[in-house]
């Protein structure tokens, strides 16, 4: 697979097409119908909770957010492939590998709305938290990697980026000592054409990102982000090489952001509703229910149910969220340093001077 899409050509993995009819039988993964099944549902779970948060946050509910709309393919591959023991060091768009790890929707409702319990995930095994700095998650999964391929482990790293991160000097470092330790590592590019507003165009001159592969001494290849069969193959074929060959792989997945960056941004600033109605017909969750429905193995009325269903779960799991206990004062400011100094002090008593005077308006 790699052979026949090497970077170098600007070759893509792809193997269905916009309609959801397989064009490429070579690469189709070894997955069942019901994995397939599983693999949407998934998806439509993961595109609803995303859909609502962003509805929470524009009723002040929760504090900025990142949306996952338009790149679920690729998280739901992810996941889809990890296994409990492998790692999982993402940055903040991945939300169904998250899930599928073994996180919950209430966790990152808490984390998004200032918690650092969000970032606990009591039940998944082997996960980083979100990573804010860009790019800087990169080098960790690069260590991480090491102490498996040092300590004889049967496993695997996977960790993501967006385009963006690609121009910081992180992910260049990781690369680099990746290739020198070939550790068991696997990286992900969601390139989904912008870093926040700046286009891929202007942040390299590289034909494709999976190309810088080469220069680095690793495997490397195009993929269709949009694409579940696609990433799902990829994932799984660099994962096997990564844990049998200790050979680091990056996975450049072209997808598309069809949210905003984050609720902060407005993407009509800088993107044209042209572009954004030509990767309409690309929506990897069409695609996929085009694949279901032609081979009659979901319906739309289905949809409409699971839908009903997961808006009520992911209601009620926002509502515990809202309901936790509030942040206590003190771990913001008590723990940083053993005596606590006077600037810091000076934030800490602004702040509860601003507490006490939202507490009084919301009273009058």
């Amino acid at each position: 697979m790699f052979e026949k899409y090497n970077p170098l050509d600007n070759n893509m993995l792809q193997v269905i097409d916009n309609d959801g009819k397989i064009i490429n039988k070579e690469f189709f993964p070894n997955l069942s119908d019901d994995q397939i099944v599983k693999a949407y549902r998934d998806m439509l779970f993961a595109r609803t909770a995303d859909l609502m948060i962003v509805s929470y946050q524009r009723q002040g509910r929760i504090f900025t957010y990142p949306p996952n709309y338009g790149q679920e393919a690729i998280a739901g591959a992810i996941g889809a492939n990890l296994k409990d023991d492998d790692w999982l060091v993402p940055a903040f768009r991945e939300m169904g590998a998250y899930l599928a790890k073994g996180a919950t929707l209430k966790e990152l409702f808490l984390y998004f709305m200032g918690y650092e319990d969000g970032s606990l995930f009591k039940n998944a095994k082997n996960i980083f938290p979100m990573s804010v700095p860009i790019a800087s998650q990169l080098t960790h999964a690069v260590g991480v990697a090491y102490e498996l391929k040092y300590n004889k482990k049967d496993n695997v790293v996977l960790t993501v980026v967006g385009d963006g991160g690609t121009s910081e000097g992180d992910f260049h470092e990781a690369l680099n000592i990746a290739g020198v330790w070939k550790g068991p590592v696997v990286f992900v590019v969601q390139n989904n054409q912008y870093g926040i507003s700046t286009p891929v165009s202007v942040q390299t001159a590289s034909k494709n990102i999976a190309v810088k592969s080469i220069a680095y001494g690793i495997k490397g290849i195009k993929v269709d982000g949009n694409d579940y069969f696609a990433m799902y193959k990829a994932i799984n074929e660099s994962i096997t090489i990564a844990k049998k060959e200790n050979m680091p792989v990056l996975i450049e997945a072209l997808t598309y952001r069809k949210g905003a960056h984050t609720t902060s941004d407005d993407p009509t600033k800088y993107r044209t509703k042209e572009e954004e109605e030509s990767w309409e017909e690309k929506d990897p969750l069409l695609r996929l229910k085009k694949y279901l429905i032609s081979n009659k193995l979901f319906t739309e009325k289905e949809e409409e149910k699971l839908i009903s269903q997961y808006k009520k779960e992911i209601d009620r799991q926002f509502i515990e969220a809202e309901n936790y206990p509030k942040y206590p004062l003190d771990d913001v400011f008590k723990y940083l340093y053993e005596d606590m100094p006077a600037d810091l002090l000076i934030q800490k008593n602004n702040h509860e001077k601003f507490l006490k005077w939202k507490e009084n308006f919301v009273k009058n």
